[in-house]
């Protein structure tokens, strides 16, 4: 009972929602709200919902929940998914960003039908937007300092202060903010601000910015604006616009939507709603985009696509398939708490997927070499092995069996313990698809005592279809053959962080000094099967025993390089079994 209590409290601290066959038990929140909203006819029963990235980093598992739910809605309920980029930043926004989120969006399985839009693309609609607050006597243009702004601002306690320039005439702020337009200031001298209310107890309306002066080249319209909007402003506006009838955020933009609603109130267009949702977290991970760009920046990991980044591009690279992650978001579900999933939730879907679809090799990642002594010199056999028991239409491949073997070193114990079943002097074990051998001498190295080679004997009545096949001992390894098999490097991955919540730190340190100084261990000299010669980046493969490997872009011709993807323990499984079994 007390091992049970503690899965128990093990899932509920993930705020992992149960492992089941089927992927969600009923309809979520937003899902609800969409269907009455179809069922109401609002919108003219119309669906749009929106994917808006800001293209200033690569997309990361965090984005993958809103990419599903957002795609996922306008699929099932017949309606349309824009992928608009929110590029109101052009001093950290690049090309660069735009192509990778478009083809993660893909790789993801989805498709946006050529709905590509940008927010540049509504820069002179949302400046004339802007105008028309300006008219109204609802926007006015600032002089006060950063630092001063953020001291009339006020607290979340104390309102804030009217700033001296809130009460320029309209014609004067027309003025300033074309001028600002046509590029007269320096950054920072003005900015245009909306007029709501510095008492306001939601700190998001006490006259937030619309525009800023920024002098940076923009990656689609060059120097064409000195000024930009910010997302508050672009946002909301960009949805209308689009006409999106579902605006579905995530929580942190919750205080936003009254802010939100402000603006589209008072320019009388289309009213987009807003709703929110709790976002994807996951233990041992950071999902904050400027701390995933100083983990590059700093060298602390290879590039975005390092396969221990949690960015699609990374678990691309490591061998992740896209349907795990959808299974992650499915499981996971759409809520308005906030929680952390378990790391090991999403391992249990990429190898719930990997079982079904890898096909099986044989590797020996720390090899050590076996001569059989009584099987023919220059003697060759093709072994069938199976490509993959879980599906019957992969069929078999062959696999060549010689006088001389590698097998793993761990698969060999001098002095074995106690339920050690595998490899020892006297004792026999099956080979993987083949014959039953038997350790009668071990070689060392004189000089450092480590075993060298093993010594074995074969009975070449053991092999299948012959009069022994069925004859029983309680180990089998894998192995493979050492003619024929291939150098390979293989790249073992851990958690980047050492603690389950990465910004829990002592006082004085920041998040990176939980960064694990072992989540990648490479070992070069493993020997692979042949038919690994020929993978192609990307593609997956269990190694037997050992889990689930995927070709690494490094791979040269004759040089394969593979990442482990995934271990063969599941943890999540192993806590369904003994719940499911208390």
């Amino acid at each position: 009972m007390a091992a049970y209590a503690r899965l128990e409290c093990t899932k509920k601290a993930t705020g992992a929602r149960p492992l089941t066959a089927t992927s969600t038990t009923g309809p979520d929140f937003v899902r609800s709200i969409v269907a009455e909203d179809v069922k109401q006819g609002r919108n003219g029963g119309r669906v749009v919902t929106r994917f808006p990235p800001e293209p200033n980093g690569y997309l990361h598992i965090g984005h993958a929940k809103s990419i599903c739910l957002n795609f996922g809605i306008a699929r099932e309920f017949g309606g349309v998914c824009n992928l608009r980029f929110d590029d109101t930043n052009p001093s950290s926004e690049e090309a660069e960003y735009v192509d990778a989120i478009k083809e993660d969006v893909r790789w993801l399985g989805f498709d946006f039908q050529g709905r590509e839009y940008y927010a540049s693309d509504h820069f002179e609609r949302l400046y004339e937007l802007a105008v028309k607050l300006v008219r109204d006597g609802k926007a006015y243009v600032d002089s006060l300092s950063a630092e001063e702004m953020r001291e009339y601002r006020g607290t979340l306690t104390e309102p804030g202060t009217d700033s001296p320039w809130r009460g320029r005439c309209v014609d004067e702020n027309l003025n300033l903010f074309r001028r600002m337009r046509e590029g007269e200031f320096a950054e920072g001298a003005h900015v245009l601000r909306a007029k709501i209310d510095m008492a306001s107890p939601n700190i998001n309306l006490r006259d937030p910015v619309m525009y800023r002066i920024l002098k940076a080249p923009h990656h689609r319209t060059g120097q064409a604006w000195s000024i930009y909007p910010t997302y508050d402003f672009a946002h909301g506006q960009s949805d209308s616009l689009e006409g999106v009838t579902h605006s579905i955020c995530t929580l942190e933009f919750e205080d936003h939507r009254p802010l939100y609603e402000w603006f589209l109130e008072h320019l009388g267009i289309f009213p987009s709603r807003q709703y929110e949702f709790a976002r994807l977290n996951l233990t041992h991970t950071v999902l904050s985009k400027r701390k995933l760009l100083q983990v590059v920046t700093d060298g602390h990991v290879s590039g975005w696509d390092d396969p221990r980044m949690p960015t699609l591009v990374g678990m691309r690279r490591r061998g992740y398939p896209p349907e795990a992650i959808r299974d992650l978001c499915d499981q996971v579900g759409i809520a308005r708490r906030e929680n952390t999933v378990d790391f090991a939730l999403l391992e249990h879907c990429v190898r719930d997927r990997l079982n079904r679809t890898a096909p099986r090799a044989m590797a020996v990642l720390d090899p050590l070499r076996v001569v059989i002594d009584n099987y023919p010199e220059g003697l060759v056999e093709q072994m069938d092995a199976v490509n993959n028991p879980e599906d019957s239409s992969a069929g078999t491949r062959t696999v060549p069996f010689s006088r001389e073997l590698y097998v793993e070193r761990d698969d060999f114990r001098e002095d074995p313990p106690s339920k050690f079943y595998r490899l020892a002097p006297g004792r026999e074990v099956r080979l993987r698809y083949s014959y039953i051998v038997k350790c009668v001498d071990v070689l060392k190295d004189p000089a450092t005592g480590e075993v060298t080679e093993l010594r074995c004997t074969y009975d070449p009545d053991t092999r299948s279809g012959s009069p022994g096949a069925n004859r029983r001992v309680r180990g089998t390894v894998h192995w493979v053959s050492a003619l024929h098999s291939v150098g390979a490097e293989v790249r073992l991955y851990d958690h980047l962080f050492t603690r389950e919540d990465p910004d829990d730190t002592e006082a004085d340190l920041d998040f990176t000094s939980n960064l694990n100084p072992d989540s990648l261990r490479v070992l070069r000299g493993c020997r692979l099967e042949p038919s690994l010669a020929a993978g192609a980046c990307g593609e997956r493969y269990q190694f037997e025993r050992l889990g689930y490997f995927c070709v690494d872009k490094d791979s040269t011709p004759g040089n394969p390089v593979f990442n482990r993807t995934v271990t063969l323990r599941d943890t999540w499984a192993r806590i369904e079994r003994t719940i499911q079994g208390r």
